[in-house]
């Protein structure tokens, strides 16, 4: 036995040191395989209109790069824009000073200059290279990677490597800003918001009810519109190239800046046979989920009869992208159909998820990790005897995001989608659709006949059917550091974390070499997180235990958990982030460190620069131009700050201005000071009086704005606002004031006790565009008009 074991950690150590990147130069001699990449800003038309793009080499995306195992790599990285930039090869084990994240383990490549590249090629497999820079990689700054084994361990013919992306015609940064801000015009102009009318007309009202407590809209799944989805930059390419009878691999690798994919095939099932580079054993499996940054390749059979279509849906259902390999009549694929967004806010709702853990914590230094994951999430314990609604088995379960179609409706299939190759034996958790995924059961003591049963929403995204050819358990000798991480958001604001602590206030998380590191990631928000760990491969807990698979990007549904483990034998800091740029923005990254000294080659270059990058400051307004009043409101805000200014002026001369500072101890409660002015008596402009307040504003439970302050003069005022969307691009909204001095600071007229004042209106608004409304409201003050509102 004891001869096993040692044979075991021999295997481990000379498995981890083959990844492993401690030595820099090519020290071994190898064969030199060279590129050249040259990063420019130029004009592209990908959605039908000419807007400012990142190019590599003149092309969305950038070259495929092709190398061998055993090659060393010299890479040049010419920037030729007039702002720094940076490449990160996404997946690849190699040295840390090359791993391409600007002011952690690389120098930014400043305007005008380049940078060299260098590593040796230790793995086969796909891959991918992409700016770690903001945003850029939504601008276009990214390609693939194509490393082929010593010696060929799969039977095909040729290869195509397919590169998925979104694509946006607006400015990335301004598109982060929208979020920021939460305007709502994105999911409008998506088609998948879900306006009140929609609600009731479903019976989901006490559902939306239940969201609103817990101060979210609903169910969410994408943030940004996209107008095009590509497939190696088009949104419609065709192979003809490919031959009936050549085995095809198809080399995938999701590129998109925040969109994960449905992918679905015609001409009958593929054979899935890697994933992140690493090869599985095979199973052939149709319909696949693919995370941002993660890569897949299948091994396809180019039929007789026609041309196979490779189709792409965004997750949200909000677009779709096709390639066609061979020629002749189109064999198409699946259709995936939109998720139904209203059917699974009901479920959620009924499954009494708490939801709205912080993604700001007021108190960011201590460890609430285990309290929060305790107090948020599923629970279960509530609902042991939950009803489903009434209508729920006349729902089409197959438009529920999550859901599975019912075996029955693979009409034109013989065999279920998922069957193993080679004698390996059918994955039934596939096909079962009566079984909560494995993540909660750790949570859940549930009878097997439970009313949930067949109720996982998001059973179609574990990675059960993915199992390595290898043991890839480590010996149980080997010292093992667990850790907590919940993955925490708040879509209101735009801030992403982990245990309720941005990037930018948070320390290093330190692990120790020689030893397990083991992270377990709890989704408590609604949305996806794909998450990467740079210079690593991780193991994913999965149903197949010692054979589970290795990756370096892991998606994590929503309020679920997934266990991923990696041995620690790296040096130095490495990045670990969701993948969906927008998050990463937002704050849901750490630095994970072996606490080993830094590089001397990046002094000069602070990692402050890098935790900066998610703690900036984004400026927004709003103009409304009535008949009745005019109105200017511009906020100024980062993740804890924030300054407001604001001024109105009614045509019957009354006026306010005011501008405050507000900090944010937590997602929901600020204080806040400043300077208030108004004209002294209504509709005449001959006074003014100027006051300073204080306060606190906070968003309550069922989304309503709520400001208590007090002025110098001493008198209190609480107000309260909120806005609904009643129909798809119609809004109302309201506004309630109440000020009352009491005599404490100024003279009361005579027989008054106190003089009360109150502020209300009321009005509807209906979106153009993203930018422009048309409104209508009254006000006590200045009565009722109508006008424009200008959003900036």
């Amino acid at each position: 036995m004891k001869s096993i074991k040692y044979t075991a950690l021999l295997v481990l150590i000379v498995t981890q040191s083959i990844f492993s990147q401690a030595i820099e130069g090519n020290v071994d001699k190898r064969p030199v395989k060279e590129y050249t990449l040259t990063i420019r800003e130029e004009a592209v038309n990908k959605a039908g209109v000419a807007v400012n793009g990142m190019t590599v080499n003149g092309t969305i995306p950038g070259p495929v790069l092709e190398f061998t195992e055993g090659e060393y790599a010299v890479i040049y990285v010419k920037n030729e824009m007039e702002k720094e930039t940076s490449i990160h090869w996404h997946g690849l084990i190699l040295p840390n000073f090359y791993d391409g994240v600007p002011y952690l383990t690389t120098p930014p490549i400043k305007p005008g200059q380049t940078l060299k590249y260098e590593f040796p090629i230790k793995q086969s497999g796909t891959y991918w290279y992409h700016s770690h820079t903001m945003l850029q990689e939504q601008s276009g700054v990214y390609g693939s990677i194509l490393i082929k084994p010593k010696k060929k361990t799969l039977e095909y013919d040729k290869e195509l490597v397919l590169m998925l992306s979104d694509w946006t015609n607006e400015k990335p940064m301004n598109v982060l800003r929208n979020l920021k801000r939460g305007n709502e015009w994105y999911s409008i102009r998506k088609g998948t918001s879900t306006p009140l009318n929609q609600v009731i007309a479903r019976g989901a009202l006490g559902a939306q009810l239940k969201f609103w407590k817990q101060r979210m809209e609903g169910a969410d799944i994408a943030d940004v519109y996209y107008p095009a989805f590509l497939i190696n930059g088009e949104e419609k390419t065709e192979y003809p190239q490919f031959k009936a009878g050549d085995k095809v691999r198809l080399r995938i690798i999701d590129g998109g800046a925040s969109t994960s994919f449905w992918m679905t095939f015609g001409g009958g099932n593929p054979i899935l046979v890697s994933s992140d580079g690493l090869d599985v054993v095979p199973i052939k499996k149709n319909k696949t989920f693919i995370g941002i940054a993660e890569t897949y390749d299948f091994i396809v059979t180019i039929p007789k009869e026609g041309k196979i279509e490779f189709k792409i849906t965004a997750q949200d259902g909000s677009g779709t992208a096709s390639a066609f390999l061979g020629s002749g009549q189109v064999l198409a694929a699946e259709t995936i159909p939109k998720p139904d967004k209203i059917g699974m806010m009901q479920i959620m709702a009924e499954m009494d998820m708490k939801m709205g853990a912080h993604a700001l914590k007021f108190r960011p230094k201590k460890d609430e990790r285990f309290e929060m994951k305790k107090e948020y999430g599923m629970q279960m314990d509530k609902s042991q005897g939950m009803k489903m609604p009434d209508n729920s088995m006349k729902m089409d379960h197959s438009q529920m995001k999550g859901m599975k179609m019912k075996d029955i409706s693979q009409k034109q299939m013989d065999m279920p989608k998922d069957t193993a190759v080679k004698g390996i034996q059918m994955d039934h958790s596939k096909i079962k659709g009566m079984k909560m995924n494995d993540m909660s059961q750790k949570q859940m003591d549930m009878p097997k006949d439970s009313t949930m049963k067949g109720m996982d929403l998001f059973s179609e995204y574990n990675y059960d059917y993915l199992k390595s050819p290898h043991k890839t358990a480590y010996d149980k000798s080997i010292p093992v550091t667990e850790i907590l991480l919940n993955l925490t958001g708040n879509m209101n604001r735009y801030i992403w974390s982990m245990n309720g602590v941005p990037l930018s206030e948070t320390d290093k998380i330190n692990i120790k070499g020689n030893q397990v590191t083991r992270i377990t990631l709890n989704n408590l928000t609604m949305m996806h997180h794909p998450m990467h760990l740079h210079g690593h491969f991780f193991r994913v807990i999965n149903k197949n235990g010692e054979y589970s698979p290795l990756k370096h990007t892991v998606n994590v549904p929503p309020m679920q958990e997934v266990t991923i483990e990696f041995y620690g034998s790296e040096y130095g800091d490495w990045f670990f982030h969701c993948h969906i740029l927008y998050h990463m923005m937002g704050g849901m990254a750490r630095v994970i460190s072996y606490d080993t000294p830094r590089d001397v080659r990046m002094k000069g270059y602070p990692v402050a620069d890098l935790i900066a990058e998610t703690n900036k400051y984004y400026t927004w307004g709003i103009v409304d131009a009535a008949s009745n009043y005019t109105a200017l409101n511009i906020v100024t805000s980062n993740i804890r700050n924030q300054f407001n200014a604001s001024f109105e002026y009614g045509w019957n001369k009354n006026i306010e201005g005011e501008l405050t500072y507000e900090y944010y101890l937590h997602d929901y409660l600020r204080v806040f000071g400043g300077v208030n002015i108004e004209n002294e008596t209504r509709k005449s402009l001959d006074k003014f009086n100027t006051t300073a307040v204080v306060g606190l504003r906070y968003l309550t439970p069922y989304l309503f704005a709520l400001d208590a302050r007090i002025d110098n003069e001493l008198r209190p005022r609480i107000s309260l606002g909120r806005s609904i969307m009643l129909f798809p691009k119609f809004s109302i909204f309201g506004y309630f004031e109440y000020q009352i001095d009491l005599g404490l600071v100024n003279n009361l007229p005579i027989n008054k006790d106190f003089v009360p004042e109150t502020v209300w209106n009321a009005g509807a608004e209906y979106f153009i565009s993203r930018n422009i409304s048309l409104m209508g409201s009254y006000d006590n003050r200045y009565g009722a008009g109508g006008g424009l509102s200008v959003r900036f």
